[in-house]
Protein backbone atom coordinates (compact mmCIF):
# COMPACT_ATOMS: atom_id res chain seq x y z
CA UNK A 1 0.00 0.00 0.00
CA UNK A 2 1.10 3.56 -0.73
CA UNK A 3 2.46 5.70 2.12
CA UNK A 4 2.00 9.47 2.42
CA UNK A 5 4.17 12.01 4.23
CA UNK A 6 3.14 15.20 6.01
CA UNK A 7 4.84 18.16 4.33
CA UNK A 8 4.71 20.08 7.62
CA UNK A 9 6.33 17.70 10.14
CA UNK A 10 7.46 14.60 8.21
CA UNK A 11 4.99 12.13 9.77
CA UNK A 12 4.50 9.15 7.46
CA UNK A 13 1.03 7.66 7.17
CA UNK A 14 1.41 3.92 6.69
CA UNK A 15 -1.88 2.31 5.60
CA UNK A 16 -0.79 -1.04 7.03
CA UNK A 17 -0.66 0.54 10.50
CA UNK A 18 -3.51 3.04 10.10
CA UNK A 19 -4.01 5.62 12.85
CA UNK A 20 -6.01 3.81 15.49
CA UNK A 21 -5.83 6.74 17.94
CA UNK A 22 -7.84 8.73 15.38
CA UNK A 23 -10.19 5.86 14.51
CA UNK A 24 -8.43 4.90 11.25
CA UNK A 25 -8.19 1.11 11.13
CA UNK A 26 -5.10 -0.72 9.87
CA UNK A 27 -5.44 -1.43 6.16
CA UNK A 28 -7.15 1.92 5.39
CA UNK A 29 -5.83 3.49 2.18
CA UNK A 30 -5.00 7.20 2.41
CA UNK A 31 -7.69 8.04 -0.15
CA UNK A 32 -10.28 6.41 2.12
CA UNK A 33 -9.44 8.51 5.19
CA UNK A 34 -12.15 11.12 5.91
CA UNK A 35 -11.29 14.65 4.76
CA UNK A 36 -11.57 16.00 8.32
CA UNK A 37 -8.68 13.78 9.51
CA UNK A 38 -5.51 15.58 10.53
CA UNK A 39 -1.91 14.63 11.09
CA UNK A 40 -1.64 12.96 14.53
CA UNK A 41 1.67 14.75 15.19
CA UNK A 42 1.13 18.37 14.06
CA UNK A 43 -2.61 18.49 13.17
CA UNK A 44 -1.90 19.45 9.53
CA UNK A 45 -4.80 18.79 7.19
CA UNK A 46 -5.03 15.87 4.80
CA UNK A 47 -4.21 18.26 1.93
CA UNK A 48 -0.79 18.82 3.52
CA UNK A 49 0.29 15.26 2.72
CA UNK A 50 2.04 14.05 -0.41
CA UNK A 51 3.03 10.69 -1.81
CA UNK A 52 5.97 9.22 0.09
CA UNK A 53 8.56 7.52 -2.05
CA UNK A 54 11.04 5.36 -0.19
Amino acid sequence: MTKYICKVCGYIYDPEAGDEDSGIAPGTAFKDIPDHWGCPVCSAQKDDFELYEE
